[in-house]
């Protein structure tokens, strides 16, 4: 019996959330909507004009959300990632543990750097605007793959955002290929639409012949497939994934399970803050499959679990509020 529902690898960055308006973002030159890689310097300018406060710091990296999310609602999952061993390296280390997720990194183990740190700039119409620094995760590598902890996992998950680097790159491919040799399912997601329309080459070496599970959203559905609508789009990714889930906001989702495809209401509410979304529905879904729910099931779980991740700050909900939407679509049913 495997020991995890998932095993994750992706970059480990500490969230700095809070809330800006759109003339902050105009003065600063910022570009509003995306996931930015910047330098350190450039981020400390942004982290000088605000008054960041402890309690603005949050455990996040967008694979680790997810694998979060997974324990969160009663699974079991491990996570390959690279911290320093400074200030914000033992608070990351702090929160998986907090989370319930086995990593092998340790204080003691961590090395000597910078942890990667992302700001996360929400706007009043509660878009997220990102600008990140990688810091020490930039060399995440395949030495830090743990090929036990995948043997004993249902799932690989890799997150998108590895693929800019070389040898985030090479991590991924030599996790899939150790998850394929001993019948473990490879799951990905494409992250975010820069990582798409900037890095398709790279993303699409990493993808290969395919994955068995693939989490997008509309926009990066459309740019990797090169199609000029969502239905194009999901048909061609059919010879990308045997299996997909296609996130569409405020419309639901949509998914493929195989053999029919499977539309995924959404559930009413006031977003305040869309951060993390697509590592909720993830994170949700993957719980569903791995614990004996229906692709329809798990779609449901992840849909109103991504509706309550909106209404709030942060991109992650806790367990009671996990298991308090497990009860009301059990009630439901």
């Amino acid at each position: 019996m495997e020991k995890y529902d998932v095993y994750g690898i992706g970059n480990a960055l500490v969230d700095l959330v809070f809330e800006v308006d759109e003339k902050f973002l105009s003065d600063h030159q910022v570009e509003k909507g995306l996931m930015t890689l910047v330098e350190e310097d450039r981020q400390n300018q942004l982290i000088s004009a605000i008054d960041i406060h402890e309690n603005m710091m949050k455990g996040g990296g967008s694979a680790a959300n997810t694998v979060v999310a997974t324990n969160q609602f009663g699974g079991k999952c491990y996570y390959s990632c690279k911290v320093s061993n400074d200030q914000f390296g033992q608070f990351y280390l702090k929160d998986l543990a907090e989370n319930g997720v086995d990593t092998k990194l340790t204080n003691a183990s961590a090395p000597d750097g910078i942890t990667g740190k992302c700001l996360v700039m929400v706007t009043p119409d509660a878009e997220r605007t990102m600008n990140t620094f990688l810091g020490i995760t930039s060399d995440f590598s395949v030495k830090e793959i743990d090929e036990e902890a995948i043997k004993n996992s249902t799932y690989i998950y890799s997150e998108g955002y590895l693929v800019p680097s070389p040898s985030g790159r090479e991590a991924m491919k030599k996790g899939m290929e150790v998850a394929r040799a001993n019948e473990v399912k490879v799951a990905m997601s494409f992250s975010d639409p820069s990582m798409v329309k900037f890095f398709k080459k790279e993303m699409v070496e990493v993808v290969g012949e395919g994955v068995d599970l693939l989490f997008c959203n509309e926009e990066e559905a459309m740019l990797y497939t090169e199609k000029d609508n969502l239905l194009e789009a999901r048909e061609a990714l059919k010879y990308v994934a045997k299996r997909f889930a296609i996130t569409l906001g405020k419309n639901g989702a949509t998914i493929f399970d195989g053999d029919t495809f499977i539309d995924i209401e959404s559930y009413k509410v006031d977003a305040i803050d869309t951060n993390g979304a697509g590592d909720m529905f993830a994170g949700a879904f993957m719980f569903g499959i791995t614990n004996g729910h229906t692709y329809a099931e798990a779609g449901k779980i992840a849909s109103l679990a991504s509706s309550k991740v909106v209404s709030q700050f942060g991109p992650r909900l806790d367990k009671k509020q996990a298991q308090e939407i497990l009860n009301h679509l059990l009630e439901s049913n």
